[in-house]
């Protein structure tokens, strides 16, 4: 295990520590407002507005995880229903993702569903995409039950994300592939046992190039979601190698996050788009940032103690 991959888990594990959730709630707010484009949806709006114009497409996702009563689900499915209402209004580019448990999942599946089912119906009207965030591995197969269940509706204009860490996930690939169900790839940012997850780098990021390529043999669109430069520059190289074209896949980065290279990208002709998210339960999405990248959590550490 690298230095990287042992910061990255002793992060997530201390996560949950009372005092380190003070100390961040106290100080971390302004300095959190890097990775969130701010506290309401017209203020996200106006941020899509300003990447449009770059060249840059949305997801836009409300923040909000780990709800303790069903009626704060039904009101954040009022708020997506809002934001895909507003995101016809404003005639942006961008499309959603929600999490599956602040729609109720762990509370009740069944609530969960009918709370997303309102909010992708609302989307195929406007001819919009809702994608299903991935949480952890609790959540792997009922997630992918909801979207297929979705799909089987006629709700086909809904997607969820594959985790590359996962032991399962090639499987789940091959069956969601032949589904017809949109798929946002990613390596993984959760806290995961042996039992379920690869521990070593190496093996995630060969298990993500495998996934990558299974989707882009077949000229299934993909979407890309890293901030690896090895695998950015793998996917160019691959692509040119097997006459890929541009259109047939795009790149994601986080809203925050290497916003110049997310520019840069979109002037060379790539399709990139922002994760980009609002709100005020912004401390878990804050907290797996920092566990990214360890210079995230030293520009935190060098303002608390100003």
């Amino acid at each position: 295990m690298d230095a990287t991959e042992l910061y990255r888990k002793v992060l997530l594990s201390i996560a949950g520590n009372k005092l380190v959730e003070k100390l961040s709630l106290k100080y971390g707010r302004k300095l959190a407002s890097k990775f969130i484009a701010g506290d309401t949806l017209s203020e996200a709006l106006d941020e899509i507005e300003v990447l449009n114009r770059k060249g840059i497409m949305v997801t836009l996702d409300h923040l909000g995880e780990g709800i303790q009563a069903l009626s704060e689900a039904a009101g954040y499915k009022e708020e997506y229903l809002r934001l895909v209402d507003g995101i016809a209004e404003r005639k942006v580019n961008s499309n959603v993702s929600l999490k599956p448990t602040q729609m109720g999942l762990a509370l009740d599946p069944e609530a969960c569903f009918g709370n997303i089912r309102a909010v992708v119906s609302r989307a195929q009207k406007h001819g919009n995409f809702v994608r299903i965030d991935m949480e952890d591995s609790p959540f792997t197969q009922a997630t992918i039950d909801i979207v297929l269940r979705l799909h089987k509706e006629g709700l086909t204009n809904v997607g969820t994300v594959i985790q590359a860490y996962l032991h399962r996930t090639e499987n789940d690939v091959k069956r969601l592939i032949e589904a017809g169900v949109n798929l946002r790839l990613v390596k993984g940012a959760y806290k995961e046992p042996g039992t379920v997850a690869f521990q070593q780098m190496s093996e995630v990021i060969d298990n993500y190039k495998k996934i990558i390529r299974m989707h882009l043999d077949k000229g299934i669109y993909t979407a890309i979601a890293s901030h690896d430069d090895r695998i950015i520059s793998w996917v160019k190289d691959y692509a040119r190698a097997n006459g890929i074209p541009k259109d047939a896949f795009e790149f994601q980065m986080l809203y925050g996050l290497r916003m110049s290279e997310q520019e840069r990208l979109a002037k060379e002709g790539y399709r990139i788009r922002c994760y980009m998210p609002y709100g005020t339960m912004w401390h878990p999405y804050y907290t797996r940032r920092l566990a990214e990248k360890p210079a995230n959590l030293w520009m935190v550490l060098k303002n608390m103690f100003k």
